[in-house]
């Protein structure tokens, strides 16, 4: 198995956002990328980068997204532990993050979630996540999953379908001031809210995912409005993933979302992908230092505005229209 602890330690040694070391392991990381990583040398060495004169992180190619769903990225010397698909209607169209190493992102998903939400231990979980839950391989089942080991609690538990189970459970769990945190898929939680509206204490909701077809697309705002009047919560947080990262953003519920010391979100011009701006809106690009195996440096399909302070909100999503005249996905 390829690791390489040295460098997996020096990633989440980094307990807060330092910019001068932050750069320092991901120039590494790029030159380790450009030398072992068949997918992001071709692609590099499309664009004609000369690796030895790329000095600063701005300078840094950023992998686009939709190149998971064609090859196998990243630095392997075994079979991957694990390999996460996106939701999709077909293979074809489906992202593959193989997964050197999981003990990486259960890594950087303890220390995440401690630094947003402190001890697992702590929550009674429940997961609401219709069209995830049926597929074993998606990496937010995985994500929760991991989480509810951690806790511990007995009441854990998935919910697929079985709203009025679920809304006892809280309505329970209320009553006797166990702190719980639930987290759904956007469409799901908002049916709960239209099946069973109570109002609930000591509970931390947490909306992903989207509306995955199942009706129009909200804004956040929306969702969190129709959340917090159902459940009368102050709040509603959110999570930010997907398949191809191994880290997690998270918003405590003011739709603006933070990374943690070993992440960062940056944006770029929708209509020039080889632009990298640090602030502003635009299309967004992520560093992930925990994707050590596969690729760090992702350029996404999502739009979204950069603050002075690297938090970030998320917008929407390219159309085609945006992707159109790319010439990157040749690979």
């Amino acid at each position: 198995m390829t690791t390489h602890p040295a460098l997996e330690d020096r990633i989440f040694a980094l307990t807060e956002h330092n910019d001068v070391a932050f750069d320092r392991l991901a120039l590494e990381l790029f030159r380790l990328h450009a030398m072992e990583n068949e997918t992001y040398r071709a692609f590099i060495g499309h664009l004609g980068v000369d690796v030895e004169k790329v000095e600063k992180v701005s300078q840094i190619p950023f992998l686009p997204i939709e190149l998971f769903k064609r090859h196998t990225v990243g630095i392997f010397s075994a079979p991957p532990e694990a390999v996460f698909l996106s939701s999709g209607t077909t293979g074809s169209d489906r992202s593959h993050h193989h997964v050197a190493h999981l003990g990486i992102y259960d890594r950087s998903l303890s220390a995440c979630f401690r630094l947003f939400f402190g001890e697992p231990k702590d929550y009674c979980i429940l997961a609401l996540l219709p069209s995830y839950i049926e597929r074993s391989n998606a990496s937010l089942v995985y994500m929760v999953r991991k989480l509810m080991e951690q806790s511990g609690h007995p009441g854990n538990g998935f919910y697929l379908d079985r709203l009025t189970a679920l809304s006892k459970v809280l309505q329970k769990n209320s009553a006797i001031g166990q702190k719980t945190l639930l987290i759904g898929v956007t469409f799901a939680l908002l049916e709960l809210a239209e099946s069973n509206p109570v109002a609930l204490s000591d509970c931390t909701i947490i909306e992903t995912g989207g509306m995955k077809g199942r009706g129009r697309e909200l804004l956040r705002e929306e969702v969190h409005a129709v959340l917090s009047k159902a459940f009368h919560q102050q709040r509603t947080c959110s999570e930010y993933g997907m398949t191809e990262l191994l880290s997690q953003a998270w918003s405590l519920g003011d739709g603006i979302f933070r990374t943690p010391p070993w992440m960062r979100v940056l944006v770029r011009d929708a209509h020039d992908p080889l632009s990298q701006l640090q602030r502003g809106r635009g299309a967004l690009n992520i560093i992930d230092l925990a994707n050590l195996h596969s690729c760090p440096f992702i350029a996404t399909q999502d739009l979204g505005e950069v603050y002075r302070d690297g938090s970030f909100t998320v917008l929407g999503r390219m159309d085609y229209s945006e992707m159109r005249g790319c010439n990157l996905m040749v690979l």
